[in-house]
Formats: C-alpha cells, structure tokens, sequence
C-alpha cells in the first residue's frame, strides 16, 4: 500500500535537523551590544526628531518601542528573528515567536497582532516550513494575539521570527530605566539555555526548550498586578492603586523591566544599571540555572556570544565568584525570562508566577557585579 502523502510531509519535516543548515543560532545570534548601540545611535540621528505621540524609542532605546494612538491606548511593537537553534521545526517556530512576544510582555503590554518575518532555503522540505508556522501561530494565540501575515524571502540559511503588536495604556510601560536602590532583583526563568543546547545531556536540552517555548505572558501579569496597573488597556482604563503620575514608569511595587536574552544576564542587568543610575548586585548562589548547566560551564563550554557579551560590560561589571558562574552570567539566552527590579513587599507576590529573587539594587554609579 502507497504511504499516504501526510505521512510522507511529516517524516519529510522530522528528518530535518535545521541546525546543521547554519552558523550560529538563537540570540546568540545578535550582533555584539557594543557596536549595535552605536548602529542604534546612527539611526536615532535620522528619525529627524521624536515625534509627540513617542513614549519610548532610541533615547534610549528598551525592549520595544511604545507610541500613543489615542486617550488611553498605545501601541507597542517590537520585531526578533534568528537561525535555528534547535533541529525540530515545530520548536524552532515555538520559541521564536515565544522570544518575540516576549518584548511586548517586557514593556507591560498584551499582545493583538504579529507577522511573520522568514527565510528559507527551496530545498527545505514545505511542510518543515508549514511546522515552523504553525507552531509559531499556535504560541501568539496563547500569547492573546494572532499572526496575520508577514513575509517570506529565499535564502541559503533559515531565519525566522515575528513582528509583534501590542497594547496598553499611556504610562504604564514597563522601562529598563528606573530601578531603585532598595529594590529587590527577580528573575522569572532558569538561565543557561545556550550552554544546555551546546553542550547538555538529552534532559537539559528538553528543560531548556521547554523554558524557551514558555512565554513570559503570566509572569508580565503578575508584575503589572505588583505594580497596580491591571490589564485593562483603552479609553477608560484608569490608573491602577499605587500608580502616580508617572504611571507604569516606577508604579506601585515594579520599577524596571527586560526580559534577559542576547546580552545574557549580565549585559542586560548593565543596562539595567545604566539607565537607572544605580548599582545591580547579583547573587550567584541565588541564580536559577537549567540542569547540567554548571557542570557544563565547569568543563569550560562556552557560547559564541559569551566573549561579546563579556566585551559589552567591560569596565562596568565586577566578578566575584567564580568562572562557572561568571559562564552563566554571560551565557546569550533565547526566549529568557524577564528581570524585574521591585520593592522587597513585592517579591513574596511574584513568586506564584515563577519569580525567583537574584540581586538586589544599591545606590551608587552605575555598574553591575557578580557576586558568590
């Protein structure tokens, strides 16, 4: 009896190891922060002025851009997409629109819209192609929204990834900017998701895709639950209790937010500093990692964009704990969590949603350390 063609599609589709059509995968995949800030720098002396309904763009730049449509509304939009860094196409196109999604949950906001942005070579079979959307479609959905388009190119190495839409009210944003001395530091994830692809045993690559595939959705909730700024986004969305004027912007029990990816914890907590004007002291010891991670980064393993992320935060970061755990710190995260500086009353609320204590916020000039 012939195979039926179904059949044929997905045993097609499961023989591909999409890794092994590219270089480097993931958002290690991004360029190094150093010289994307100055690219970012050269763009932001061309917009020819910020324009009155933008509340948050290049200067400086955050996790999406926010501009104000009407009372009550703003949209968010934001845009990521990488190689592979997993074999199979329906993960692949999980975790890209999981990490793409993520922006919009990072700046406070829902989701409503996004489009795809791929490119694929013509000898991939289709219904890998067909996997990666699918799956990607399936992960807006749940994030609240639902991909409607988008646009596909050839090329010799996959890519793929989504613009994503999003909303909220006009000052509620989440910013990276704004962390307090006083402040504790959560985390919503494990980190090490590039050392457990690279170099972990069968149950750390499950664990870290499992956690790249899981959006940041309820844990964005339950900081804008912290911070009093609800869900409802529109006209008559009022702010929320413990919101001042400046709404979402150091609001109730949160006062900063991103989501750690590319940069690793370390390059994103600098940012973190950087725009707050104060001093983020991580803990180590307290820093949840994916299984075979550590023993992974004791044996030396180290990712593509560990040396740029080490790069990006020379002469601002201070390491005192050991490699195994600087390796961590400086590991490029795809899909990661979202680190949140909030007040010591918020983080017992925060920890229903995954949120794990990592630092704390001290007065001083800006500048990160790891400490053991």
């Amino acid at each position: 009896m012939p195979t039926p063609p179904s059949s044929v599609a997905t045993t097609a589709a499961s023989s591909v190891r999409l890794t092994e059509l590219t270089s480097c995968g993931g958002c290690a995949a991004k360029w190094g922060a150093a010289l994307l800030g100055d690219l970012v720098d050269a763009v932001g002396e061309g917009t020819g002025g910020a324009g009155a309904g933008l509340l948050v763009g290049l200067a400086p730049s955050d996790d999406a851009a926010v501009v104000r449509l009407a009372d009550g509304v703003a949209l968010v939009s934001t845009i990521d997409f990488f190689p592979p860094l997993v074999d199979d196409p329906d993960d692949y196109g999980a975790i890209a629109a999981a990490n793409a999604c993520s922006d919009v949950f990072a700046m406070g906001g829902d989701v409503v819209l996004a489009l795809n942005v791929a490119a694929f070579p013509e000898s991939l079979p289709a219904e890998a192609i067909r996997a990666v959307f699918r799956s990607a479609a399936a992960v807006v959905a749940e994030a609240g929204g639902v991909v409607a388009g988008g646009h596909t190119i050839r090329s010799e190495e996959p890519i793929f990834g989504l613009a994503v839409q999003g909303v909220l009210a006009p000052g509620r944003e989440f910013t990276t900017g704004g962390a307090r001395p006083g402040d504790v530091l959560v985390l919503s994830k494990p980190l090490g998701t590039g050392l457990a692809l690279a170099a972990g045993d069968d149950d750390a690559r499950a664990a870290a895709i499992a956690g790249m595939r899981r959006l940041n959705r309820e844990a964005a909730a339950a900081l804008r639950t912290v911070a009093g700024t609800g869900a409802e986004t529109g006209p008559s969305a009022q702010p929320g209790p413990g919101v001042g004027a400046d709404g979402g912007r150091g609001a109730g029990g949160v006062h900063a937010v991103t989501d750690v990816t590319g940069f690793g914890l370390m390059g994103h907590a600098w940012e973190m500093a950087e725009r707050s004007g104060a001093h983020v002291v991580l803990a180590a010891a307290d820093l949840p990692v994916l299984p075979g991670v550590l023993a992974a980064a004791e044996r030396g393993v180290r990712t593509g964009g560990d040396a740029r992320n080490r790069a990006y935060v020379a002469g601002h970061a201070t390491l005192a704990c050991g490699e195994a755990a600087a390796a961590v710190g400086f590991d490029p995260q795809t899909s990661g969590g979202l680190l949140a500086a909030v007040t010591p009353g918020a983080v017992d609320a925060l920890a229903a949603a995954g949120f794990v204590p990592v630092g704390h916020v001290e007065a001083g000039a800006p500048a990160v350390t790891l400490r053991g």
